[in-house]
């Protein structure tokens, strides 16, 4: 089993090749061990949060100055791969509390707000969440209902349901996303960094059972007269589709490192399964079917791979465009699931149970391809960037 061709360290120097096996032996050290048991059991294991936070992973992308790592884009994009190859969860949770949370602070927030809040997002003292969906408001942002109102000078009063949210029923701290003006449209959504210790919020589990992520929190957030304040508004008001579209760029480059990382460790798993298992007298793996999936989800890999290193380097050049994490998400995202469906069938009823992790790694790339942007939404903004006139 030759895990060079899978692995990404023959395309690395040997910084970042060195790089991505600290991240490498942490993920397998801390994460892996739990990974089938909180999803098995739908268990948010705080103490993950402390030992990301002691690695160095959830400041990873911050200034040195608030505790963070200064990683490039391209670290961060080797850091969720690793960590998505070894425990999804682990990897949603790094993308809302870093991509989501902490580096739209560092973006958008007041040299106050950075130092109340990135030194303990970094360190995973604090847990922060984005509350920007609802039930009506997903893809079309520019929807939600949530609604600021003014009731003395620079207070606003918020009432409104938010669901979905990521880490919201165990945050400390939220990104709120509300309308000042419902008449404005988008240009009413003002951003609000808020702590969650206090009045007027009340959180749930959502309902059911996840089909994936099971080891991640996941709430509907109701707000009835939570205070907000004019010195917590993040950015300018009236400015927050900004920032919630800087967020959802920087969680989209997250996404795509955690796929590649799910479809790497669905092909390990399914080369490690088919050289192993015989039927016909002879290895599943030398039966030529079996071997154009395999070269199919190799090859596959890498041109994901290449357009999630691709979209890094453009941002850290200054020379990202919209179309560049799109493409990078859509076909990392899109990839992944072709491949864990592959992987299923091929460990055949095997594969249909949580003893072999492939089952976990197909429920867990479904979400992938929804959330900081759906497939179809990624497709719309190639679509538009192909057919509208060039600005300027």
């Amino acid at each position: 089993m030759n895990e060079n061709l899978w692995l990404p360290d023959s395309d690395l120097d040997d910084h970042h090749r060195a790089f991505a096996r600290t991240i490498r032996a942490f993920a397998v050290d801390k994460l892996l061990p739990h990974a089938r048991t909180i999803d098995e059991q739908r268990t948010f294991r705080r103490e993950t949060v402390h030992e990301l936070g002691r690695a160095g992973m959830l400041g990873g992308p911050l200034p040195k100055a608030f505790g963070g790592g200064g990683w490039t884009p391209l670290q961060v994009a080797i850091a969720h791969e690793e960590l998505g190859a070894h425990c999804g969860n682990a990897r949603g949770f790094c993308a809302v509390q870093t991509g989501l949370v902490a580096q739209c602070i560092d973006r958008f927030g007041t040299d106050a707000q950075r130092q109340r809040w990135l030194g303990p997002l970094a360190r995973g003292e604090q847990i922060g969440c984005f509350a920007l969906t609802e039930p009506g408001a997903g893809s079309d942002v520019a929807a939600l209902t949530t609604h600021a109102a003014p009731v003395a000078d620079g207070v606003h009063h918020v009432r409104g349901q938010k669901w979905w949210i990521t880490n919201g029923g165990v945050a400390d701290v939220m990104i709120l996303f509300a309308t000042v003006d419902p008449a404005r449209g988008r240009d009413g959504i003002t951003a609000f960094l808020v702590d969650t210790e206090r009045p007027g919020l009340r959180r749930e589990a959502m309902p059911g059972v996840e089909l994936g992520h099971r080891g991640s929190d996941h709430a509907t957030l109701t707000f009835d007269g939570f205070e907000v304040r004019a010195d917590e508004v993040l950015g300018l008001p009236g400015r927050g589709f900004g920032v919630a579209m800087g967020g959802l760029a920087a969680g989209r480059i997250s996404v795509a490192a955690g796929a590649v990382g799910v479809h790497r460790a669905a092909l390990a798993a399914t080369v490690a399964f088919t050289g192993e298992r015989r039927q016909f007298g002879q290895p599943l793996a030398q039966l030529q079917m079996v071997q154009e999936r395999l070269a199919d989800m190799l090859t596959s890999l890498h041109a994901s791979r290449g357009l999630v290193y691709r979209c890094a380097q453009r941002r850290a050049a200054g020379t990202e465009t919209p179309a560049d994490v799109a493409m990078a998400k859509l076909h990392a995202t899109e990839a992944a699931a072709a491949a864990t469906e592959q992987a299923v069938l091929l460990h055949g009823a095997r594969g249909y149970s949580s003893a072999f992790p492939v089952e976990r790694l197909w429920r867990d790339i479904q979400a992938l391809r929804i959330y900081e942007g759906t497939s179809l939404i990624q497709k719309t903004i190639l679509a538009r960037a192909l057919t509208e006139a060039p600005k300027g």
